[in-house]
């Protein structure tokens, strides 16, 4: 088939783009070409920078290319995805956009999260926009035909960055470094309440298994593994890979959200990690059969720390981090012995 990925190097579709090539697909990454990774020879680039919508319609039209499917990464709020329609509506057989997860409704009133569980969280700016462009999106295949395929991601991750529920704006790096160091590492909650995470190579089996349905089209699907988890097992999975148990300091996700107004903990936490959910699958099996997460999630960080460990270039300082969980731990401790 031949795909065009607006975006195509990220966490999540950094996956889905080399299975697409290792399977023979003419791909093709519209991107700025900022970043610089290893792809497969037989990926192709329209260098354009999307939020120029007249160049990109321009380099559309040179090459006179239409597609079986295109799939969108990189759209937030509902005008990126205005121009989006336009860019492509009567181009493509199949539009695939990259909703959240996190959109469903906060707090759950059943841990059992399907694809009818109301889309409202009151907490989080980026998950009301990614209803706000599944909305529009669903008017437009409704009034105009347009081809959308909705795909929910809970929190996926690949080889360059563990998952985690607090870290701060420079990733997951310093959390890592602070258990090697024996430092303690503030977790949200009691670190009890049970999350889901999902790899990206996983991911991206049952992306790719949409990729031509018909039957996909008007349709939303969350994809995730089936495997819960709490956080304390997330980290002490870090810890194993690491060899060094951590040392938690449990904060709760209310007072983190107060503490670090520069890191958005309301939106993330609370709108979202702080949530004990149970992803129901069946809807994405029932059109990709055989499809089920592989990587278990202390699997999954084993890989992700001996990829980072072994690679300098992922090891990120966050110094302003480091220091705020230092920050926060004193003032907790204080309070405290003041009490």
């Amino acid at each position: 088939m031949k795909i065009l990925f607006i975006g195509g190097t990220g966490t999540i579709s950094m996956a889905i783009t080399r299975l697409l090539a290792e399977q023979g697909h003419e791909l093709y990454l519209l991107n700025r070409g900022n970043r610089k990774v290893p792809l497969p020879e037989n990926v192709r680039f329209i260098t354009a920078d999307i939020g120029n919508e007249e160049d990109t319609a321009r380099k559309l039209d040179e090459l006179g290319l239409t597609f079986d499917c295109v799939g969108e990464f990189i759209g937030f709020v509902p005008q990126q995805l205005e121009r989006d329609f336009r860019l492509f509506n009567g181009r493509t057989k199949q539009f695939i956009y990259i909703s959240s997860a996190s959109a469903y409704q906060k707090p759950p009133k059943s841990h059992i999260i399907t694809e009818e569980t109301p889309l409202e969280n009151p907490y989080w700016e980026y998950s009301r926009n990614k209803k706000a462009c599944e909305e529009y999106l669903l008017e437009r295949c409704e009034k105009d035909g347009f081809p959308v395929t909705i795909v929910r991601p809970s929190h996926t991750y690949d080889e360059r960055s563990v998952p985690l529920g607090v870290h701060g704006n420079g990733g997951s790096w310093q959390v890592v470094k602070r258990i090697m160091e024996g430092k303690p590492v503030i977790i949200h909650g009691d670190g009890t309440s049970l999350w889901t995470i999902t790899h990206n190579s996983d991911f991206a089996r049952a992306y790719v298994g949409l990729i031509g349905r018909a039957e996909a089209i008007g349709q939303a699907y969350h994809i995730t593994s089936d495997e819960s988890v709490s956080w304390n097992c997330i980290y002490n999975a870090i810890g194993e890979a690491v060899g060094r148990a951590p040392v938690p300091y449990y904060v709760s996700s209310q007072t983190l959200a107060e503490l670090g107004k520069d890191y958005d903990f309301t939106g993330s936490l609370i709108g979202d990690k702080a949530n004990s959910v149970e992803f129901d699958n069946s809807k994405i099996k029932s059109i990709v059969p055989g499809f089920k997460a592989e990587i278990s999630a202390a699997e999954g960080i084993k890989m992700t720390v001996k990829n980072i460990l072994a690679h300098p270039e992922l090891q990120n300082e966050d110094k302003e981090f480091d220091e705020w969980c230092d920050k926060v731990i004193a003032a907790i401790e204080k309070m405290k012995a003041d009490f």
